[in-house]
């Protein structure tokens, strides 16, 4: 199917037994393919069109023991579609204080679900059948509720149907003449498009990761904010390992980008099944890359726990795919929900119906983000006792960098490539005015040869942890800031010390020498795999910006003068045989 449609993704949630799979199965003509299973465990992932949208659904789980799995497909939607139960004892049940349904539209509204449909399914087996009087009674008592929760029932299309045989699906339905409102698939038509966070950096949690014969490693999600493409390095958090994507799919075809609210598989290289789990979250490696939280201030509101609730309490956090257990570290204030105001500073406790200010600390890696940046990323929902007790958004993050994060060599291969294309690695030596001599070394964009423009740190060579220091050192050098001198000769009457140290100055050039990247990776060549040579290049370089404060001896001051007096640019441009800068771009690497 193409991308022609805006594509939604769509969650089936109810309560045990409500007809979720069934409805599901008979709307996109799968009948029995899940409901001969009898309960759904883990979440479904189903694919239809209508004559507006292209649409993913997704069969949650309604059974209390699996409610994690349903906060996953939840955490994942644009509209909610809620089955509810219309036969004697089964609305009741699940409509219940233990229900699904009720925990299950909290959920929904808690993770950013805004939009809803409401079906009334087993219209087929109300008594009497059919029944118009049990249809009004459900829908009044599930309106009151949605309200509470933050819908607008008004807003919200409550749907007769029968998910087993078919009435008010596609069609409308003459055992339902009653009915003048929508069929389900129109009003699947009526969702409003949801705007899609496109032009943010690249979110995207992952919902689980497969092995594929033949093809390796694809991790799969929804894209949440940002774009992914075939051939752009990723980060996953909380772990830090960083890969190369090899190819982008939805369902049958290739992808040129993934935008947000697609559902994509993507085949990343030399990454083991093992080193991705449920919850990562895979970001651009050069745009703001996720990182772990070591801890974060939200806002809580405490809906269904049956005591108080202190410092010290452990309970599931559940935010987007990711399912870890946290520490209420500090209760910071208690504000009230209407106006947000503080009410007290730093209470004891927090009870039913109280909102506040807290402090959480996660008991294992998880990321997340604060709600006002990225939203599906920004809200949670809290579970104890196997029920909902606590929703949630975070406004403030304090995050961490990984340790010993691992460097794929498909990453690092496409670093090298970077390095071989772009970069030039220039060291020598620099002579002030007073004698004194100083080492220098620097990586140089190759078009810019002939102006020794000095560039910042790329973000993929953010493990040349001190490069940064060698620029700004650099950068001071080129304002004319003096730096020491182990054995300052005495400077001739007459004549004080130079405190500049010009770069394009002749009198300031000593022994220059010009590699290129590639020679200086030759070098190691024998020295092992591609991430040992990295290593390597990278212990080289930041020997020598060690070099470059370093007091050393006055080095071959009676060598050519007319050497010293070519000046920078010109011996570049001779080393590198070329005088145009655009060409010296492609021919720099043989120098």
């Amino acid at each position: 199917m193409g991308k022609e449609k805006f594509h939604i993704n769509i969650v089936v949630i109810g309560h045990v037994d409500s007809g979720k799979s069934t409805t599901t199965g008979h709307l996109i003509y799968k009948l029995g393919a899940e409901r001969e299973r009898g309960i759904t465990i883990d979440i479904s992932l189903w694919k239809f069109e209508t004559t507006k949208y292209y649409c993913t659904v997704i069969d949650a789980p309604g059974h209390r023991d699996f409610i994690k799995n349903m906060i996953t497909g939840t955490s994942q939607a644009d509209c909610a579609v809620l089955i509810i139960d219309s036969t004697t004892g089964g609305f009741e049940a699940g409509i219940s204080k233990d229900g699904q349904t009720r925990e299950h539209a909290l959920l929904a509204f808690t993770l950013g679900v805004k939009q809803m449909i409401c079906c009334c399914n087993k219209m087929d087996a109300t008594t009497p059948k059919y029944s118009k009087a049990r249809y009004d009674e459900i829908i009044k008592e599930v309106s009151s509720y949605l309200k509470k929760v933050g819908y607008n029932p008004d807003k919200i299309p409550f749907v007769p149907i029968s998910g087993f045989e078919g009435d008010n699906m596609i069609e409308r339905s003459t055992n339902l003449d009653w009915y003048k409102g929508p069929t389900l698939l129109e009003a699947l038509d009526q969702i409003n498009e949801p705007q899609r966070p496109s032009d943010k950096p690249l979110r995207l949690p992952l919902q689980d990761v497969y092995k594929i014969g033949g093809i390796g490693t694809v991790p799969v999600g929804r894209v949440e904010t940002g774009m992914l493409k075939p051939g752009m390095v990723v980060t996953f958090a909380p772990s830090g390992l960083t890969t190369k994507v090899k190819s982008v799919e939805m369902p049958h075809e290739s992808l040129v980008e993934a935008l947000p609210g697609d559902n994509v598989g993507f085949n990343v290289k030399n990454v083991a099944v093992k080193d991705l789990r449920r919850g990562y979250v895979a970001s651009n490696s050069k745009d703001d890359p996720a990182k772990g939280a070591a801890n974060f201030t939200s806002q809580v509101i405490i809906m269904n726990h049956p005591g108080q609730i202190g410092n010290g309490y452990a309970p599931v956090l559940d935010c987007h795919t990711s399912h870890i257990a946290v520490k209420f570290s500090e209760i910071l204030t208690k504000i009230d929900m209407r106006s947000g105001k503080e009410i007290e500073k730093e209470p004891k406790f927090l009870k039913n119906g109280d909102a506040g200010m807290v402090k959480m600390t996660p008991t294992k890696p998880m990321v997340v983000e604060t709600f006002s940046e990225y939203p599906p990323l920004g809200r949670f929902a809290v579970r104890d006792m196997r029920q909902t007790v606590t929703v949630g958004v975070i406004k403030s993050v304090d995050k961490k960098d990984p340790t010993g994060a691992k460097v794929t060599k498909a990453a690092v291969k496409k670093a090298l490539f970077r390095l071989r294309q772009n970069y030039v690695l220039v060291t020598g030596f620099l002579i002030g005015g007073g004698g004194a001599t100083f080492h220098f070394s620097f990586l140089v964009l190759s078009r810019c040869l002939s102006s020794m423009t000095i560039i910042e740190e790329e973000p993929i060579l953010s493990r040349l942890d001190r490069i940064d220091i060698m620029v700004r050192k650099l950068e001071e050098m080129k304002l004319g800031r003096s730096r020491r001198s182990s054995s300052p000769s005495t400077p001739s009457s007459g004549t004080q010390p130079s405190s500049s140290l010009d770069l394009s100055s002749p009198r300031s050039i000593g022994k220059v020498q010009c590699r290129s990247m590639e020679q200086v990776i030759e070098e190691n060549e024998r020295k092992g795999s591609l991430l040992e040579r990295l290593n390597n290049v990278e212990e080289q370089v930041l020997k020598l910006c060690l070099h470059f404060e370093r007091e050393v001896e006055e080095e071959e001051r009676k060598k050519d003068d007319k050497k010293k007096k070519k000046g920078l640019r010109k011996f570049v441009d001779k080393v590198v045989g070329s005088s145009s800068p655009t060409k010296s771009h492609s021919k720099s690497w043989r120098c």
